[in-house]
This record gives C-alpha cells, structure tokens and sequence, in this order.
C-alpha cells in the first residue's frame, strides 16, 4: 500500500497467514500463471525457513463466466469442467515443484461465507439491489482507489464487470449475479444466481484467515479492479478488516506484450515443459525479480537449462566422489578457506532473499562455492587440498540447502539430469542413438585422420547445443546452449 519496501512484521510473531489468488479454471495454465504460484511458493518456502509458522490459502475460481462459456462450447456441465482443469493445475504445481498451500477452497463449497458477507455489506448500506442483481456502491467507500492509486472519476467498469445502466455509478461491481437460463446457480435471500467474480476472495481469506491478516498476493493485473474491489468490500463488511502487505508479481511478456489468454500470446506451461525441464523453467522464472517484467524467450530457457545443468552436474559428481571415497572416516574439521566460503555463502544468500525476495542475487551467490567445488573435483591442484572431501560434502550439504528453500532440489539429481539430456534432444530433433551414430561417424573420422569432418561433426552438433567431450575413456556429450544463443547472451 505504500509503494515502498517495509519491514515485515506478522500481526502474530512467529506465525503468517498468507492469501494468493488463484486460478480461473477453465483451460490449461500458462506461464504467466506459472510465475505468480512460483513467486509465492518461493515466498512461502522461505518464510517457512525463517521458522513461520504459516497459514497459505490459496483459491480456485470454480464459478465464472469463463468457465460457462467455455462448458457450453464444449457441451460439458461447467462444474465438472472446471473441477478437471482444477486436477490439471495440481499437476503442473506438482511438475514445478511448487509445495501444496495450506489450505485450496473453491468458490462452489463457499456460497454460505459469500452470502453471508454480501448479506452484512447490504446491512452496512454499501450495497443495493436491482432485479436479483446485488452491485457494490463504490460511493459508499471514499478510500476506493488506494491500492492502485486510481482515482474514482478515472475508474471504469473493470474486467469482467459488463457495462450496466441500472448501476448507480459506472464502477460498481456484481456482488451477486441473478440466474440465467442453462448457468448453474445457488438460492439466495436475493433469488437465485451466483457470486461476482471479487467477493469470492474476501470470504474464503476471512474464512481462513480472518478479516486482517498478513500477506495477500497475486500478479500485478490484479491490483486494479480486484483487489481494489477486494480492500472495499471487505472493508465495508467489517470496518476493522486489513491487510498488512500486499505483493505483486510482474508480467511475463512476450515482445513485450504481457502474456495473455485474451491476448492470444501465451505458452502454457505444459508446452514449455514438453522441449524444456519444469526446473529449468521454474530456474527461468525466478532468475528476475519477482517485481520486474520477465520476457519469454526460447534463448532465455536455454540458457536456464544449462546453468541448471551445469548445477546438477556439479553435485553428481560430488556424490560420485564420495561414492568412491565411502567408508573413509572424514574428520570433523574443515579448511579455513572453505568455512569463510560456507559463511559468506550463507550470508549472502539469507540477505538477498530478506532483501524483498531478491532470488537473482540468491542464485548467483552459489557461482563461486560451485567454481570452487569443481576446482576440488577437477584440477591436480584442488585434487590435492587437504581435507579436500570434508570440504566438498560441507559445501555440497549448504547448496542442496540453499536449492531446497527456492524449490530446485529435486529428490534425485542424476534423474534430472537425463531428462534434461532427453528434452535437449527434443528440441533438436535427434534421438539418443541417432547421436551415438553421429559420435561414431566423428571417431572413425578422426581414426582415419579426416580432422575437417571431425570438425564439421563437432562444430555443428555444438551449433544446435550439443557438446563433444573427449577423454581417454572415448567421447561423451551433455546439452549445453546452441552456438548462436551463445554468441547472442554474450553480446548482451
């Protein structure tokens, strides 16, 4: 509300009660729809890390407009449809790694706590009715604006609200809509019908959280109108009701156009993750600040996917290692250097995200624990450091720590691994023998001492992001970025 950064404090210590938007279902996710729930379950994860005690309720649109047009197009009951895109949406969270919210309820079980509060905003003479219709009187409530710093004369009629000329001013809102022929509806002391789109969120956060709680979020397409209609109705159901910090993410852009449905722009989620991992696409979104714009490149995963890779890797062959090494007391102690490294990793990570969940900078302080693990793995120097497998298993425990709390810890590292291999293949066409035959064909090549085809072979799988490794044991490959994403990220 202030437009500025503020120090947290919960109106319980030690305990947070959080409110996130969800989604209308009535078709597939989009990416866009993927930063809001990634953003907050980053949030969640690290309050929870910060020892909260927290309260997420996050919704499910299940009664709109949307969703009854989108029944009627495929001839099916609008309950039953948005109950299925409900288990499709569980299902990309899950791909995601996004941890469940405390608490999901769906407007279609809330009609009591709906009514009940649209029934207490009507006695409080901050609404009316019209024909079975009940409208909110946004001249009833003179703080209406606030939040998005709108002022009452600039307001239109927002989204999703029709223009209607029995509404006493253009920016009242549908409290309460009357049945229509063929939509589904609920009794009310009103007739019957059901919610607007607004009401919805206030009366299942005041179920779950009470009338003040502490964080409500969602992204920035949602200040204005609902969540200014939100803070109004609320607040003139009960006058004590508030909010103690409101969040917003930025937009995913496409050409630097926010992605939408309307706008007909939009990846969904489970596009994206055919050709590119969820993590790396879940790495992707979280590698900007949250607040900012993000735009939606095919370059921008790539180049996601590999430092994902090059994460995972690392720590394969830490295990690897010790692996070799099982059985081998190691000591208590560790090198002066590598407690300073753990330290500084520690803090640098615990201050960036404090500093208004600034994930960016939390994941590039892991860069130099990772160069520093490598130079222990790989060089005849770090290979020879003393404690050297002490240090690297403190090292590699702090990262897997620090890749938990952003939700990029998977529960099988290698596993990740070889689908990030199989979705890099995807995305150039070629099977994994079809490769093989390639590195074949180069290692006869290079036998017969054919260097310009060797060369050719290598250069062009490098070209679509394929990287040779040679070695005295023969070749093997990894993803890397294609030769042509390279050279662009480099010039940027």
């Amino acid at each position: 509300m202030t437009k500025e950064k503020e120090l947290f404090r919960p109106r319980v210590p030690g305990r947070v009660g959080m409110y996130v938007c969800g989604v209308t279902t009535y078709d597939l996710s989009h990416i866009g729809h993927a930063r809001v729930y990634v953003t907050f379950d980053v949030l969640y994860r690290f309050l929870k890390h910060q020892k909260y005690d927290v309260c997420y309720v996050r919704n499910f649109t299940d009664v709109d407009d949307k969703i009854i047009a989108r029944a009627n197009e495929l001839g099916e009951d609008p309950l039953s449809l948005s109950s299925r895109y409900c288990d499709e949406f569980h299902s990309d969270m899950a791909y995601l790694q996004c941890l469940p919210p405390s608490v999901e309820p769906r407007v279609s079980n809330h009609m009591n706590q709906i009514i009940d509060m649209i029934k207490q905003i009507l006695d409080n003479d901050c609404a009316y009715i019209i024909d079975g219709d009940v409208y909110f009187s946004v001249d009833k409530f003179p703080a209406y604006g606030r939040l998005s710093g709108r002022k009452l004369e600039d307001n239109r009629a927002g989204e999703r609200v029709a223009v209607d000329s029995r509404k006493q001013n253009p920016a009242d809102f549908a409290l309460w809509k009357s049945a229509k022929d063929g939509e589904p509806y609920w009794e009310s002391p009103w007739g019957p019908g059901r919610p607007g789109w607004h009401i919805e969120c206030s009366a299942m956060s005041a179920a779950y959280l009470g009338h003040s709680f502490d964080i409500h979020g969602g992204g920035m397409d949602l200040v204005f109108p609902h969540h200014e209609n939100e803070i109004a109705q609320s607040c003139a159901a009960c006058s004590k009701s508030n909010i103690g910090y409101w969040i917003h993410n930025g937009f995913v852009t496409v050409n630097e156009e926010k992605m939408s449905k309307s706008l007909k722009n939009f990846f969904t989620i489970r596009e994206v993750i055919e050709l590119y991992h969820p993590l790396a696409l879940r790495f992707f979104l979280i590698g900007t600040h949250y607040r900012s714009p993000i735009n939606y490149s095919m370059t921008q995963l790539d180049i996601a996917s590999d430092r994902l890779y090059y994460i995972y890797q690392t720590i394969c062959d830490c295990e690897e290692t010790f692996h070799q090494h099982h059985g081998n007391d190691l000591k208590d102690s560790l090198p002066q250097d590598t407690l300073q490294c753990i330290q500084k990793l520690h803090l640098d990570f615990e201050s960036s995200m404090s500093d208004d969940l600034h994930t960016p900078v939390a994941l590039a302080s892991i860069s130099e624990p990772l160069r520093i693990i490598n130079d222990l793995l790989h060089t005849r120097k770090g290979r020879k450091q003393e404690l050297r497998i002490e240090s690297l298993s403190a090292m590699v425990k702090e990262i897997k720590n620090l890749l938990g709390i952003l939700g990029l810890a998977p529960s099988n590292y290698s596993e990740v691994l070889q689908q990030l291999r199989e979705r890099a293949l995807r995305r150039v066409g070629l099977t994994e023998d079809e490769l093989l035959l390639k590195i074949d064909e180069r290692t006869t090549a290079r036998k017969n001492k054919q260097y310009d085809k060797s060369d050719e072979i290598r250069k062009g799988l490098a070209a679509i992001g394929i990287t040779l490794m040679d070695s005295h044991t023969g070749t093997t490959w990894k993803p890397t970025i294609p030769h042509d994403v390279h050279e662009h990220a480099s010039a940027m």
